[in-house]
């Protein structure tokens, strides 16, 4: 928890043990001798002196100050300056002041009382170490533990010395030492001190002596604070016995351990348990103490806090206020106990969403602890971290960050190196770099402060647990979901040993693991999980707890995920009365609630029903929220987009437009949730036939998302990739319906629709990629450079969260915060760009006339992609987009773009695999010529319509249709596409900007071939890994030795003889990531891909703008696991879990490599060029992951071609490479030749491999060699 209400001292006076903690008035001491006279005028202090401790009884402690400086003033002016009772005279004005808060004036009082006593009395007399102790505790009141320290073993060594063993006042300086090490989180050290001194009490005094309830007290306290609850209770609950026996019914002390065992429960989570001793507590201060006494004040401060924890805030809040009120009474204007009232009620507020209510009563805290206590109080770092936290809740992170800094730096300075409480501002830290994107910097916090924990804490402690779940939530946003889910089960282990089976903390633990489930789409496996969460919520928590509406709502969202929409309604429903009960009618979250009631209605068609839900949570967010809101804005689209399916098209647009007011008003101009609302309106447009209008408004919705992608799609973390990702395949899909569908002649559509295709295909495969990384290893030369790239990085992971969050702060605010990230982003790209070439064409937007540009004359480009038809008037969201279709661009060096629709996917895709089955079948010769024909009936017979005499395709296929060579297709004349056209393949048209701008490499070629994938003796490597994770699909994976590999790399060693050549036990996963920019490199391997995983349509809450249109979905694994290269160790790998190399070369490892310039990547190998072909983006493999990397030209294969064959083909295909022929043009003579020959003119033989990328011949010493 970030906010911690620890300084509300819930356990109230739990060991009143320390000597200073009684006023002492001295009666028949034996001071030196006195006169007659002094003798006389002492006495007469005696009624001072009882008055003075009644009043402090009373808890009137400046009354009770005014006696206590009188009598001190008689006993300076009556006894000699160091004589005891006026010692004792200075310890009981010092006394006062420090009840009082006054620390700093009670400091010189106590080291003078100190000194009298170091003067009159033997050094190792009881009274010394009582003047020693009462210093000692006034530094530990100041968090000065590192003083107190010495001061309290040196008061143990005197009593040890001056009294018998088993004295009472002997255990009292064993009990003050372990309260400091407490303090300092020595907790291992203080329970020993705590068991002797409780030894000593049992010894000394009778069994139901009071004080030694107070012992019992202390030693449950430290097991509550070490997670021990089981052992505390019993410790508790024999203290109360011993009070309840000792003392009078209505004894404050008795009160003390009530609701000492209270808050026992309540860390148990027996909440309705606690509720009834808190009561009793609190009724027996009202009834012991004056209507004012601070202690009353705490008693009822405990009561408040058990209400918060039950949801029954508006029950607290008297409370709290009254609290308040009593110590505003009671205390000094700059008590720090006063500051701990203030400090709970903006808790408060801030549970009940009043956050601006609870920021000037969190100041006035602040400003009353940085005025009682010195600068690096613990306590004082505690106050700083609430209203960093309350600024973290307004997203005002850039001011939150420097109080969290701050407070940090208090604990690093007063706390001991490992001390729970420094873990707690470390993790604090941490979560607000979270929060702002910054995830690098967050995780070496939050494994530190794991590691404090670990250290400090018992292995089964919850809050041990809770830093295992932050690291584990932190791997969730980075996509490393396999490394989260171990974490996330040991901490479920943690909080099953250390809590009671109904406690609520374990069912946040419990949902935490069912959350990671649903993202991996485990569904069957998180079910059974949020019951159970939802069971101990029932059980624990009253049945209005706004956190068992939250877990039934969880329990919806998964049904909804699975289709059962009949089970989820309940659920939501139920969820939705919890929330009417517990919160104002008003409140923000109940509008949240009514909307995903509503969300439902609407899947289900229910439309009748929907609307009324709809405008009740838009009257709420319109009285709650000011008029210029973002989340108002979404209500209002809400509500709009229903109209739009109700066919009320006037109504809708008027609150489209109303809307996206309020966002221009709220939002900077870039803001995603900007370009959703113009989308939203251009969909309205498109729905009345305003096609020019709702051109132009998508023109600018998608330019506004591009900019959001560049930030997000470079630094952003894997969850908000899929989010965007998610976002931006609706806009693709309506931007090409549009020119296939709805204006398929107008050029304003066509051109959008183009540009749109060129930016974003294969843009989510780019952004997985280690693509970042491999820039700041390129620029390791240039360290004032990679210093500028790293602060670049971090201003776009900070604009990245800004975006994806609703502003709490005003639109000026807001606005002002995103506009300073934005100028700090400005001038560091122009300086990285000035620094790298590199960088500054990675930041630059894709323009149709740069493509254009880099078309040959004598070629065309040819994008094919997969789409869902756009249906703007849809009356339900899931029927927005239709069943998949394929569609075509085709784009010449000059002109426009033109588009046509080639028909549903299915069929085709049907194809697709028929004809790739039959290809693989040599003795297969009509059928694939059938085959061939029907699929080129299907797909290029329209294309070529289209192409004239044009001879060169610049080809970027999409799906399936990456897993077939197009060369096969047969034409209307029966005549092979080989013979008809060459073609080049891309993987996005966007790689003629980045082939023009590539260096060429000269390095000695690599061969890796004839792989030892059952090798055991590999080492760890000392290289760093980018992308060291693994698909959970790739573990049953195991492969033989490749019979033509060894004889693969011979010849090539012939051929090169420059070439590095990594074969048997030496081809390993570490040699290839060593490579510096091979000029050429060729694997003969065994390649993998892994099937689509299924893609679960899911809701989201609907909290905000509904995004349309936008395809919901989740379980997306970084798609670049899911391919790649199998090398030496591949085999053995799960015997070597955690080791660096394992023989498995993922895409996104391939992404991270340096082949920067390498002329020409070849994979000669089993299927690698397939990959997980996925909607939208292309193929799945490693032909991009390879573009990525740097490298100019791959060469492919789609399916392992005979032995022999791929010898002959490699042969000539390097021979013509030498003979000056294009780098895919070498390829095509070589394939034409097998083509023509009598053994090998089957399809399997010859059109297994295809080239990608630059097609013109090698350069530079390959060239020549």
């Amino acid at each position: 928890m970030k906010f911690q209400k620890g300084l509300a001292i819930a356990v109230l006076v739990c060991a009143i043990a320390i000597d200073v903690a009684s006023l002492q008035v001295v009666q028949g001491q034996a001071p030196p001798p006195l006169s007659a006279a002094q003798a006389a005028q002492w006495k007469e202090t005696e009624g001072l002196r009882a008055e003075m401790y009644r009043l402090y009884q009373a808890g009137e402690f400046g009354k009770a100050i005014e006696l206590a400086e009188k009598v001190l003033a008689i006993a300076e002016k009556i006894l000699p300056p160091n004589h005891p009772n006026l010692a004792q005279s200075i310890n009981n004005l010092a006394f006062l002041y420090r009840a009082q808060g006054r620390l700093s004036e009670a400091e010189p009082l106590l080291q003078r009382a100190l000194k009298i006593r170091e003067t009159v009395l033997p050094p190792n007399h009881p009274d010394l170490a009582q003047s020693i102790n009462n210093l000692a505790s006034l530094y530990q009141a100041q968090g000065r533990l590192s003083e107190a320290e010495p001061l309290l073993q040196r008061a143990l060594k005197i009593r040890e010395t001056a009294l018998p063993p088993n004295h009472p006042d002997l255990a009292v300086s064993i009990n003050n030492l372990a309260f400091l090490y407490q303090d300092q989180g020595r907790l291992s050290e203080a329970e020993p001190l705590l068991q002797r001194a409780l030894k000593i009490f049992e010894t000394a005094l009778p069994p139901n002596h009071p004080d030694l309830a107070v012992s019992i007290n202390n030693l449950a306290f430290l097991y509550q604070a070490q997670g021990r609850l089981s052992e505390a209770e019993p410790l508790y609950q024999r203290a109360l016995k011993i009070r309840e026996a000792a003392l009078p019914p209505n004894h404050p002390d008795l009160a003390v351990s009530i609701n000492n065992l209270a808050f026992l429960y309540q860390a148990q989570g027996r909440l309705s348990e606690a509720e009834p001793l808190l009561q009793r507590a609190l009724k027996i201060f009202e009834t012991a103490l004056p209507p004012n006494h601070p202690d009353l004040a705490v008693s009822i401060n405990n009561l408040a806090s058990l209400y918060q924890a039950q949801g029954r805030l508006s029950e607290a809040e008297p409370l709290l206020q009254r609290a308040l009120k009593i110590r505003e009474a009671a205390l000094p204007p700059n008590h720090p106990d006063l500051a701990v009232s203030i400090n709970n009620l903006a808790f408060l507020y801030r549970a009940q969403g009043r956050l601006s209510e609870a920021e000037p009563l969190l100041q006035r805290a602040l400003k009353i602890f940085e005025t009682a206590l010195p600068p690096n109080h613990p306590n004082l770092a505690q106050s700083i971290n609430n209203l960093a936290s309350l600024y973290q809740d307004q997203g005002r992170l850039s001011e939150a960050e420097p109080l969290y800094q701050r407070a940090l730096k208090i604990r690093e300075t007063a706390l001991p190196p490992n001390h729970p409480d420094l873990a707690v501002s470390i993790n604090n830290l941490a979560s607000l770099y979270q929060a702002q994107g910054r995830l690098s910097e967050a995780e070496p916090l939050l494994q530190r402060a794991l590691k404090i924990r670990e250290t400090a804490l018992p292995p089964n402690h919850p809050d041990l647990a809770q830093s295992i779940n932050n690291l584990a939530s932190l791997y969730q946003d980075q996509g490393r979901l396999s490394e989260a889910e171990p974490l996330l089960q040991r901490a479920l282990k943690i909080f099953e040993t250390a809590l009671p089976p109904n406690h609520p903390d374990l069912a946040v633990s419990i949902n935490n693991l069912a959350s990671l489930y649903q993202a991996q789409g485990r569904l069957s496996e998180a079910e059974p999980l949020l019951q159970r969460a939802l069971k101990i919520r029932e059980t624990a928590l009253p049945p209005n707890h706004p956190d068992l509406a939250q877990s039934i709502n969880n329990l919806a969202f998964l049904y909804q995920a699975q289709g059962r929409l009949s089970e989820a309604e309940p659920l939501l429903q139920r969820a939705l009365k919890i929330f009417e009960t517990a919160l104002p009618p008003n409140h923000p979250d109940l509008a949240v609630s009514i909307n995903n009631l509503a969300s439902l209605y609407q899947a289900q068609g229910r439309l009748s029903e929907t609307e009324p839900l709809l405008q009740r949570a838009l009257k709420i967010r319109e009285t709650a929220l000011p008029p210029n809101h973002p989340d108002l804005a979404a209500s209002i689209s809400n509500l709009a987009f229903l109209y739009q399916a109700q066919g009320r098209l006037s109504e809708a647009e008027l609150l489209y437009q109303r809307a996206l007011k309020i966002f221009e008003t709220a939002l900077p101009p870039n803001h995603p949730n900007l370009a959703t609302s113009i989308n939203n309106l251009a969909g309205l447009y498109l729905v009345r036939r305003n096609l020019p209008q709702a051109i132009v408004l998508l023109a600018r919705g998608f330019n506004i998302s591009e900019q959001n992608l560049q930030q997000n799609l470079i630094v952003g973390n894997e969850r908000t990739k899929q989010d965007f990702a998610r976002q931006f395949s609706g806009e693709t899909n309506s931007a090409i319906s549009i020119a296939t569908q709805f204006a398929p002649n107008n050029l304003a559509a066509n051109r959008l629709a183009a540009l749109t295709l060129l930016r974003r295909k294969g843009r989510v495969l780019d952004a997985f990629s280690s693509n970042l990384q491999a820039l700041r290893q390129r620029l390791k030369d240039k360290p004032d450079a990679k210093k500028l790239l790293d602060q670049w990085a971090t201003v776009q992971q900070q604009l990245s969260a800004l975006s994806s969050r609703t502003p709490n702060q005003s639109p000026e605010q807001f606005k002002a915060q995103y506009a300073e990230l934005n100028s700090q982003r400005r001038e560091l790209e122009a300086a990285l760009s000035k620094a790298s070439a590199e960088f500054l064409k990675t930041i630059q937007p894709i323009q149709l006339a740069d493509v254009q540009a880099r078309i040959p004359k004598d070629s065309v480009l040819v994008e094919i992609t997969i789409y869902q038809p756009f249906n703007p008037a849809a009356k339900l969201q899931q029927d927005l987009f239709g069943t998949s279709r394929y569609a075509a661009m085709i784009l010449r060096t000059t002109g426009e773009p033109e588009w046509l629709d080639l028909g549903e996917a299915a069929p085709i895709n049907q194809s697709i695999q028929t004809f790739r089955t039959a290809l693989q079948d040599p003795s297969e010769t009509r059928a694939v010529q059938q085959l061939a024909r029907q699929l080129d009936r299907q797909v290029m017979q329209p294309i070529r319509q289209r192409l004239g005499t044009v001879q060169h395709l610049l080809l970027s296929p999409d799906s399936d249709l990456n897993q077939i060579p197009f060369e096969t297709l047969q034409d209307e004349t029966g005549k092979s596409l080989i013979d008809r056209y060459s073609i080049s393949y891309l993987t996005s048209g966007r790689d003629l900007i980045r082939l023009a701008t590539l260096p060429t490499s000269n390095a000695p070629p690599a061969i890796v071939a004839d792989v030892d994938y059952d090798n055991t003796n590999l080492v760890a490597s000392n290289s760093t890994r980018g992308g060291d994770r693994r698909s959970r699909d790739l573990a049953s994976l195991k492969y033989g030795k490749l019979d033509g590999a060894k004889a693969e790399a011979t010849l090539l060693k012939q051929l090169y003889p420059n070439a590095q050549l990594f074969t048997d036990k030496a081809a390993t996963e570490t040699a290839v990531r060593q490579l510096q920019a091979p000029s050429l490199l060729h694997f003969a391997t065994h390649g993998f891909y892994l099937a689509d995983q299924t893609q679960y349509f899911a809701p989201k809450p609907v909290s905000g703008l509904r995004q349309q249109p936008q395809q919901e979905t989740f379980n997306l694994e970084n798609p670049l696991l899911r391919s790649g290269l199998a090398l030496a160790g591949f085999n053995s790998r799960n015997d070597r879990p955690n080791q660096s190399d394992d023989g498995v070369l993922t895409a996104l490892e391939v992404t991270g490599l340096n082949l920067w310039g390498t002329q020409l990547v070849v994979l000669s190998a089993c299927e690698t060029g397939v990959g997980a072909a996925s909607v939208g983006e292309g193929i799945y493999g490693l032909r991009r992951a390879l573009t990525i990397a740097g490298s100019q030209t791959q060469i492919l294969s789609l399916w392992k071609v005979d032995d022999q064959v791929t010898a002959l083909l490699m042969r000539d295909y390097y021979t013509n490479l030498q003979k000056g022929l294009g780098r895919h043009e070498a390829l095509r003579q070589a394939q034409l030749k097998l083509k023509t020959s009598r053994n090998y003119s089957h399809p399997y033989y010859w059109s297994g491999f295809i080239p990608s990328g630059d097609w013109s011949p090698l350069k530079g010493r390959l060239a020549k060699s």
